[in-house]
């Protein structure tokens, strides 16, 4: 018999260690599951993404390395939460979403 898939379940997701957290849990209870967001644009090491359902926020943007995250508002730039990143890190990263500000909008 195959585990039963998430595919196709709404599974609100706030925070990346969050999702680690619901895809541990659903493996522990033998459901497959993939769960990507749309990635909006990679440079170097890190990807840049949204989640499709995230209402009453103003736009931002996602940030993931290896196990840090960011999120980063768009009108106008700047730093809404960091999970990890350096001082200097986050202010690289705040420079490539302002200079990716107008196809990120």
């Amino acid at each position: 018999m195959k585990p039963e898939s998430l595919q196709g379940r709404h599974i609100g997701l706030r925070f990346r260690r969050r999702t680690v957290w619901i895809i541990t849990t659903a493996m522990r209870q033998g459901v497959e599951c993939e769960l990507t967001m749309p990635t909006v644009l990679r440079t170097g090491p890190y990807r840049f993404y949204f989640y499709s359902h995230e209402p009453n926020e103003p736009p931002h943007v996602h940030v993931d390395r290896d196990d840090l995250s960011a999120k980063f508002w768009l009108d106008p730039v700047g730093l809404a939460r960091n999970f990890g990143f350096a001082a200097r890190e986050v202010n690289a990263l705040e420079s490539i979403v302002q200079a990716n500000q107008e196809c990120l909008l």
